[in-house]
């Protein structure tokens, strides 16, 4: 896979991100999708092996459209910078937590794990699930191999004074702040292009399976 070439096409994007360009780009558009798209199955097929959820998807399931669909008036590009893909139970955008892979150039590629805005229902039985089992919580937030992959820790959006029902004594109440639960980490152009790329990016999700399942038991319950 000509990885490079996604990159340089990406480069490109940035510079020129309006309609014009990518209709006259349109075909160098698609060999740098068919780039991503191998590198996508590449990963799938490692975290199927030990992801039972995700083995009936295909790269058509989890990968992202280039369009910008919330673009504010402000936002006057049109097309995202970057190729990412969600592969979650039910596709990319089920709402369950699952894994992320997003290219992008000069080190902004990135992969993680976790669920980004989960909506109000999921988020609160995240916190149940989190108030209730702490210690489990807490025994795969501080995994030695996750946090080899993920130094930073668990991050997200957060909520200035404690959610309904909890307050300042709570228990663990610095993840029940928490309005999404994630971890990432970031890849230079280099390593981008490495040949086992795709086989460090399994390796590193592997290790945030556990939080992972966490995540989509409490979103499961009551359900």
């Amino acid at each position: 896979m000509d990885r490079a070439f996604l990159l340089d096409f990406l480069r490109n994007l940035a510079a020129n991100n309006h309609k014009v360009w990518m209709d006259e780009n349109r075909a160098f558009y698609h060999q740098a999708r068919a780039i991503y798209t191998a590198l996508v199955q590449e990963v799938l097929v490692g975290l199927q092996e030990f992801e039972p959820d995700l083995r009936a998807l295909t790269p058509a399931d989890v990968m992202f459209r280039i369009n910008k669909n919330d673009r504010s008036q402000r936002d006057p590009e049109p097309y995202k910078r970057r190729m990412g893909a969600g592969m979650k139970r039910g596709g990319r955008h089920a709402p369950w937590a699952g894994y992320f892979l997003a290219v992008q150039p000069e080190g902004h590629t990135w992969t993680g794990a976790g669920i980004w805005k989960p909506d109000t229902a999921s988020l609160t039985r995240i916190r149940q699930e989190i108030h209730y089992s702490g210690s489990e919580f807490r025994a795969l937030r501080e995994d030695p191999a996750l946090q080899r992959y993920f130094p930073a820790g668990l991050q997200g959006e957060r909520l200035q004074r404690p959610p309904r029902g909890y307050d300042q004594q709570t228990p663990d109440l610095e993840w029940l702040l928490l309005k999404e639960f994630r971890v990432s980490q970031t890849f230079s152009d280099s390593e981008v292009l490495r040949p086992d790329f795709a086989a460090r990016v399994v390796t590193s999700l592997r290790t945030t399976q556990p939080l992972v399942r966490f995540l989509n038991q409490a979103i499961s319950n009551e359900q």
